[in-house]
């Protein structure tokens, strides 16, 4: 006699309930180390934004992983720094909340980054209770006396983690990560539908791809005084109609993102539907539209219309 699914025969024929796994497995660390790639290669889908400036993440991005027998619940959060405005007091505060409700902490570094850098998030990380898996990532950047020797540093500093090199960019021991992971997984109904990929809305990762073309396309302090802002989002059966806005804080940066007779604007728009169109795999029409709200990094209203605040 065959079980449904969710059901399995003990010897005697007796039916019992199947166990299931679930659980939020949180990734930290600082700015640059490669969560966001991590993040990616662990959830099979791009999730996160991956640039190779600082400060990419702004949000903490749920990715999730579904089987029968388990939902892994990957958390992407935005780097650790000492905040010199209000939104990046948000970022952290992402970052330090990941600490608190993971089953399961990835804990990202990578062979280039100063071990003593943000000792005080170090500390916090020091004192949580899941199990902590620490990966050194870019490995194919060193050898492997240093790896070793790097290795050995932090098992001084995390001594109950359980230390991991591997390469986010190539690939490599992603899978052997994977596999911890499923390990640790407490067991649990899963926490979100079966079929979810993640948290956020569609309009939500129509906001991250054009922030991602911000930040490869113009220079300097240009995106991180950038907001991008959904404001119409129409889906129909093949085509979606989508207006954005962008937000700058002073008059000069919004003539940096327009360009020269809108060429900025336009290239970006481009770059940004095609990564769109390929995203919901449909034809998009997408109008885009610039303005200046001054000094919205520091704005407590304007953080929390833009998600950045929960309170």
């Amino acid at each position: 006699m065959l079980g449904l699914p969710g059901e399995q025969f003990t010897s005697n024929g007796d039916m019992t309930e199947k166990k299931h796994k679930s659980g939020f497995v949180n990734i930290v660390g600082n700015p640059n180390v490669g969560k966001s790639t991590l993040m990616n290669r662990l959830v099979g889908e791009r999730i996160s934004i991956i640039t190779s400036k600082a400060q990419t993440t702004r949000h903490r991005i749920l990715g999730i992983v579904n089987t029968e027998e388990m939902q892994i619940v990957y958390s992407d959060t935005p780097g650790v720094l000492r905040p010199n405005y209000k939104l990046q007091e948000s970022m952290l505060n992402f970052s330090q909340s990941a600490l608190g409700d993971a089953d399961v902490l990835l804990y990202v570094t990578d062979v280039v980054e100063k071990i003593d850098k943000h000792e005080d998030f170090l500390l916090k990380v020091q004192k949580v209770e899941c199990p902590v898996l620490l990966l050194i990532n870019k490995i194919d950047q060193t050898n492997q006396t240093a790896l070793e020797e790097l290795a050995a540093h932090w098992k001084e500093l995390l001594p109950n983690a359980e230390i991991i090199p591997i390469s986010a960019l190539s690939n490599f021991n992603i899978d052997y990560v994977k596999q911890r992971v499923e390990a640790l997984l407490p067991d649990s109904p899963p926490y979100f539908e079966k079929d979810a990929l993640t948290d956020k809305p569609a309009r939500f990762f129509v906001t991250e791809i054009i922030r991602e073309k911000v930040l490869l396309y113009y220079q300097k302090e240009i995106p991180y005084a950038t907001e991008v802002v959904v404001e119409e989002f129409k889906e129909e059966e093949d085509l979606i109609h989508i207006k954005v806005l962008i937000i700058v804080e002073r008059d000069t940066q919004k003539g940096i993102i327009i360009g020269h007779k809108g060429q900025a604007l336009k290239k970006v728009g481009a770059m940004a539907r095609k990564d769109i169109e390929r995203f919901f795999e449909k034809k998009v029409f997408m109008e885009m539209f610039v303005k200046v709200e001054k000094d919205w990094r520091n704005r407590d209203n304007l953080l929390k219309n833009f998600g950045y605040r929960l309170d």
